[in-house]
């Protein structure tokens, strides 16, 4: 792998700008593999303010440590570089993210300095596309102290596409929710600010009906640290946190959140709460 390593955060105006480009049908990514890129940033130091407006806007207290979900905001700008990359199999314009799994092995201090690297990998055919994984780590020194791997998925034909879809998972349901969340327009436009997740599916009406969608959705990212305000407190130092997504949030929502015991961790979901579909299922192990 070449390592490239950036001297500032990516401009996420730039990386978008690339991203727009790369998903015209003319010059959209279509390659058969993986750039074999490792984008690395050393050093770097979080912002207080930022961190404390993510802590509002997710439902999180604002504290020495940063959340569970908060390096991922951190990291997403080089995330985006590396898939609006030449290399890249497909436009990050319109992928959808599938899963999402973190590893943290230890908090990590507000006032700590960060070293981050991001890669992908494991490139597969999938029922309904292409499935990457881009995975990023963080350093604090030499010692890895969090890791996640994001899932993204290309919705096109692939040799898989014909098999039957899966039964559906019968979930057990409890009868009252440990919490409800609201999320209208103005969350998500606060959201779409502190994590420089502007994809038009989030905050234009335009850009998500292009994409196929009614109206405007939550990112997943904002309803996966959002479900961590029904356990703050009570998850392990050292744990991993697997999401799965589900049914987009349609803006504006009201949606139920579940939090289950289980064992020294705990089963999440956000779900509908009429029609009790799953927006997010998830476990914090």
């Amino acid at each position: 792998m070449a390592e490239i390593e950036l001297s500032s955060p990516p401009s996420i105006l730039d990386v978008y700008g690339r991203a727009v480009v790369s998903a015209l049908p003319v010059v959209g990514a279509s390659g058969g593999s993986l750039p074999d890129d490792v984008l690395t940033l050393r050093g770097y130091r979080v912002d207080a303010d930022n961190l404390a407006e993510y802590t509002k806007v997710c439902g999180l207290r604002f504290g020495d440590t940063l959340p569970l979900t908060y390096p991922f905001v951190l990291a997403f700008p080089i995330v985006m570089k590396l898939m609006v990359s030449k290399g890249f199999p497909f436009a990050a314009m319109g992928s959808v993210h599938a899963e999402n799994t973190i590893e943290q092995v230890r908090p990590i201090s507000v006032t700590e300095p960060l070293d981050f690297r991001v890669h992908a990998e494991n490139m597969r055919e999938h029922r309904k596309g292409i499935l990457v994984d881009v995975v990023t780590s963080v350093n604090v020194g030499r010692e890895t102290v969090w890791r996640q791997t994001s899932t993204f998925l290309n919705q096109q034909r692939t040799s898989l596409s014909g098999q039957p879809k899966p039964e559906p998972e019968q979930a057990d349901v409890p009868p009252v929710p440990t919490s409800t969340l609201r999320v209208d327009r103005k969350t998500i436009d606060r959201y779409a600010a502190v994590s420089g997740d502007r994809n038009p599916i989030h905050v234009s009406t335009l850009g998500a009906r292009a994409f196929g969608f009614p109206k405007t959705i939550a990112h997943g990212m904002w309803s996966a640290a959002a479900a961590l305000s029904a356990v703050e407190g009570r998850i392990p130092d050292a744990v991993t946190y697997s999401v799965r997504f589900g049914k987009p949030v349609l803006l504006p929502a009201t949606v139920n959140l579940y939090a289950t015991r289980e064992g020294t961790g705990w089963d999440l979901a956000l779900r509908h709460p009429k029609k009790l579909y799953p927006h997010l299922t998830a476990t914090l192990r």
